[in-house]
Order: structure tokens, then C-alpha cells, then sequence
């Protein structure tokens, strides 16, 4: 099934980029306010098409079908995808937005695939078998590498924070902190840069999708990371009965190396 979603994740990353080279991307507003394109839609559909044929009977849980109010009742397995997650990046046409597709079991993400089309990296993560990546050029993927976190540097930490959605909240938790670098990025490729150990913390205090998360949520994971609540509880997902908040929606995260952010000094 891994090899179906990899190349589920690369033909809708083939799709965007039809668009992407478009002078008219087709964006409009949905009624939660975000931006959304053909390109989005045209992803999705292939993806779920795709998933349907590798995973038969697993519900699938789209964002932008969830938009368009369905969504499938899950059990305790099923898929989460953003067909492109970084719209605004997309618009922006700074090429960090990414396809997510991921398999949840029991509330965790136990398998990831991350694809970034205007970059060509795929990042795969599979739990109990660690995380992995590979360049997608001129039509094959190359040679898969191991990817794991780093061990939390003596001196300051590098911080991946969200381009488009840098809350004062996730400001002053970056405070706490002696930072060596600070570097914005856009969707889920700051999962990736953690998990690839390229930085050591990525911090969001503001709202997220499960959708958003779940894919680099299990690359991190399986490379050794953490994605946590401020509680310290790990990330869960099928959250649909939610009193205080709409169904599939995260609460404030923090995604590390192997350390805790929560209760080690700063």
C-alpha cells in the first residue's frame, strides 16, 4: 500500500504543478476564510481516487471534502490527506507547500507520506521503521535515505516557526528558549526539517487541522521526534465530538527532537 499512496502523493504533486506554472490559479475564499484553488481540489480528487483502489473500505478524511461537509464517520482506522497544505505558500509561489497523505490507527499516526512538488522531496514515515527520503526527478525517485532528529545542541536551538501564521503566543514560547536560528517555513515540510534534524523545534500556538499535522506528525515520529500537547500528551487524532471546538481540529502543539521543551530548562 506505501508505494500506491507515494505515487498517489506525486501524481497530485504533478497536478498542482500544472497549475503552479498557470498565470490563473482558480483561488477563492471557503467559508472558514482560507484560501483554496483548483489546484487543491484537482489534487484531491486523484488522491481519494488512489486511496480508494490501495485501501479499500478505509475512510478517508479530505480536507477539502471535509469543507464541503463530508465526512466519513471513522472507526479506528482511516486516512487524513491535505491534497496541498500551504495554499497561501502556493499563491505566494515561494514553493513550500506540500501534498500529506496519512494513515491513522488508534488515534496515531502511524504512516506518512510528505511530498513537496516544487522541491521534488519525499519524505516517508512508517512506525516501528523509522523515516526516510528521496528525490523525485525526471519522473523516478532516487535513492531512499534514512532520516533521524538530532540531539539537542549545547548551545542554542534552531527554531522552525509557521511562515503565514506566527502567533505572539508561539513568539513567546520561542522566548523561553536560547535560539541559534530562527527560520520561517511553510506547510508540513517543518515536521520534515525537524525530523531530518536540520532544527530542533518547531512550535505552534495557534490553530491547525489534523489534516495539517498528521503526515509530518508520523515522518517525526518515526525519525525519533515528538509532537506533543502543552500538556505533554501526545498528538491524537479523530477528534470529530468535540465540545469546545469543531470536529478534526488540533489544540496548540509542539513538534522536538528527542527532548522535552515542556519540562527540560531552557
Amino acid at each position: 500500500m506505501l508505494d500506491e499512496i507515494i505515487a498517489a502523493a506525486i501524481a497530485a504533486g504533478e497536478a498542482i504543478l500544472e497549475i503552479y506554472r498557470q498565470a490563473d490559479f482558480g483561488a477563492r475564499v471557503k467559508g472558514d476564510g482560507s484560501p483554496v484553488t483548483e489546484a487543491d481540489a484537482r489534487a484531491e480528487a486523484i488522491i481519494l481516487e488512489a486511496l480508494a483502489k490501495a485501501a479499500p473500505g478505509v475512510p478517508v478524511v479530505a480536507e477539502e471534502a471535509v469543507a464541503a461537509g463530508h465526512i466519513p464517520i471513522c472507526g479506528q482506522r482511516f486516512f487524513l490527506v491535505d491534497p496541498l497544505d500551504g495554499t497561501k505558500e502556493f499563491l505566494n509561489r515561494n514553493g513550500d507547500f506540500t501534498v500529506n497523505i496519512a494513515l491513522i490507527e488508534d488515534g496515531a499516526p502511524v504512516l506518512g507520506v510528505v511530498y513537496t512538488p516544487a522541491h521534488g522531496d519525499v519524505f516517508v514515515g512508517e512506525a516501528g521503521k523509522g523515516a526516510r527520503r528521496a528525490r523525485y526527478e525526471d519522473g523516478r525517485i532516487g535513492e531512499w535515505r534514512p532520516v533521524t532528529v538530532r540531539q539537542r545542541p549545547a548551545e542554542g536551538l534552531d527554531v522552525v516557526a509557521s511562515r503565514s501564521h506566527l502567533s505572539q503566543e508561539t513568539k513567546d514560547f520561542i522566548d523561553r528558549f536560547p535560539v541559534a536560528e530562527m527560520v520561517s517555513a511553510g506547510s508540513s515540510l517543518k515536521f520534515c526539517r525537524v525530523a531530518a534534524g536540520e532544527a530542533d523545534l518547531y512550535p505552534r500556538l495557534s490553530r491547525t487541522m489534523e489534516w495539517d499535522t498528521a503526515a509530518g506528525d508520523a515522518v517525526l515520529r518515526a525519525a525519533g521526534g515528538r509532537v506533543v500537547t502543552l500538556d505533554g500528551r501526545p498528538l491524537t487524532y479523530g477528534k470529530q465530538d468535540q465540545v469546545e471546538d469543531s470536529a478534526f481540529a488540533n489544540p496548540w502543539f509542539v513538534a522536538c527532537g528527542p527532548f522535552d521543551p515542556l519540562t527540560e530548562p531552557a
